[in-house]
């Protein structure tokens, strides 16, 4: 008997254990963390015009990916309130009950803190400090102010998502360069399709919670119309690459053909006069498609 209760007391400890660490897990927003290390990757690709040497390159996608896990919870630990209410986030770990918010906290501050170490040491002080830039911007700029105050929060807010192209640029280089910068815009630029398109069929989500996003302050039509400008500006941006890139023929038959399918996108939504709501999500899941494409063309293009 006392070796059965003893077996159970074992099963329940790992049990606790395996559930703490998949709370740390979701707490890091792997999905969108997966997607900023995949741009400080072909950043590092098209910087160095073909694979990246190892070192420089893991130990930078390892600090990049740390610190951006430690923002993600520092944001999920002051957005608690909001997420309780959200139906898109109230099963996270935090409105769950999962952990102890100051847990979430402690755990973000020391993410940020070995990232910006691990970078500052292994590859150097440039890539640490523009990650460190990165965090605060979405920690703390968009995280602790602008999300709740202006219905350009995305906008705004979106630099914090460019910043990791400029990363992997310096974690294998050393410097910027305008290629570099270019990457930053396209991720900047992209932004307001992805978060807009999703805000507009979430909409009531976001007015439930009292978060003031384009959709709810300005409606659908005015969101819709913003989209296609920046959607429009994005693909200018992404086609002058061409300019930087070994292989410009290449890139402008592809990148031009996924800008045009992606403007055209955003036209079929703004004449969309009934199931804006479809059309909003075919639109995000668009964006989901766009960005990794063009990234992919940026690197491939410049090898």
């Amino acid at each position: 008997m006392l070796m059965e209760n003893g077996q159970e007391a074992v099963h329940a400890s790992a049990r606790a254990i395996y559930h703490s660490l998949q709370a740390f897990w979701e707490l890091g927003k792997p999905r969108i963390n997966a997607l900023l290390l995949f741009s400080a990757f072909c950043a590092m690709v098209a910087a160095r015009h073909g694979l990246p040497p190892l070192r420089p390159a893991l130990v930078g996608l390892v600090g990049l990916g740390l610190a951006c896990a430690g923002a993600a919870m520092v944001n999920m630990w002051f957005d608690r309130d909001i997420d309780r209410v959200m139906e898109r986030t109230q099963n996270r770990p935090l409105p769950q009950g999962e952990m102890a918010p100051s847990s979430a906290l402690v755990a973000g501050l020391v993410l940020g803190l070995v990232g910006f170490v691990t970078l500052d040491v292994g590859v150097g002080a440039l890539t640490a400090w523009l990650t460190v830039a990165g965090y605060l911007y979405y920690a703390v700029i968009y995280t602790m102010w602008l999300k709740r105050r202006t219905p350009q929060n995305i906008v705004i807010g979106g630099g914090a998502g460019a910043i990791p192209p400029l990363v992997g640029w310096a974690a294998v280089t050393g410097h910027l360069a305008p290629l570099a910068w270019l990457l930053f815009l396209i991720v900047f630029l992209w932004t307001p399709s992805h978060f807009w398109g999703l805000a507009l069929y979430r909409s009531e989500d976001y007015r439930r919670a009292s978060v003031p996003m384009m959709p709810v302050v300005r409606g659908p039509r005015t969101t819709i119309a913003q989209m296609l400008f920046y959607a429009v500006v994005l693909a200018g941006v992404d086609l002058a690459v061409s300019h930087f890139v070994v292989h410009p023929g290449l890139y402008l038959a592809v990148a031009g053909a996924l800008n045009a399918w992606f403007v055209a996108v955003h036209i079929r939504l703004a004449l969309a006069r009934s199931q804006i709501a479809v059309w909003a999500k075919r639109t995000f899941l668009a964006s989901l498609v766009y960005l990794p494409v063009a990234l992919i063309c940026v690197a491939v293009a410049n090898v």
